[in-house]
């Protein structure tokens, strides 16, 4: 009986576990490529190159930051919803945490060879690992994950269909716009 109740009582904050570990993993590799994209501008790589040289305990400090540094956007967004503007807190802490999950994946990416020097991190870091693998194989398993996964992946296919078609209008109209200039200025006879 304890543990049927347990159960219940846990099913809402597993669910939005679940939707937060989703959310992170759909989203983790796309933000990774993002910040890479950004990290090649000339003032980030050299951000990147110093962040490449830190020693092991000062990867791991800058490995932590945003965390820390999204607790007050978060507390923001808690006073947004406090004050009766729900729609804009959880905008916030969307917005929090996608910016987040792509500064942490960046930075994890970066750092993850020094951290792994740190035997103690490696050790955390196997047991994360398998435990977050144990949860998603199980959240896999769930009907309500697998049409989520096939929604997201209609979303998906639609959304490179929409910008084929959308490039080839673009260009369509770009090629339209170079014609009549080029009619324009041939001379008239």
């Amino acid at each position: 009986m304890i543990k049927f109740l347990k159960r219940v009582l846990a099913a809402p904050f597993v669910v939005v576990a679940a939707f937060f570990i989703l959310l992170e993993d759909w989203l983790w590799d796309d933000l990774a490529r993002w910040a890479a994209a950004i990290g090649r501008l000339p003032i980030f790589h050299q951000l990147e190159t110093l962040i490449l040289k830190l020693p092991p305990y000062g990867a791991l400090v800058l490995f932590a930051a945003p965390s820390l540094l999204l607790v007050p956007i978060k507390l923001a967004a808690l006073y947004f919803i406090s004050r009766g503007q729900a729609a804009l807190g959880m905008m916030t802490i969307l917005a929090a945490k996608v910016f987040g999950t792509a500064l942490v994946a960046r930075i994890f990416t970066l750092t993850k060879p020094t951290l792994m020097r740190l035997p103690w991190f490696v050790w955390v870091y196997t047991r994360f690992t398998k435990f977050k693998a144990r949860i998603y194989d199980t959240i896999k398993a769930t009907a309500v994950y697998r049409l989520a996964h096939r929604q997201r992946l209609r979303l998906s296919r639609r959304w490179q269909e929409w910008k084929a078609q959308r490039r080839g209008f673009l260009r369509r109209r770009w090629d339209a716009a170079v014609r009549f200039w080029r009619k324009r200025k041939q001379p008239q006879e």
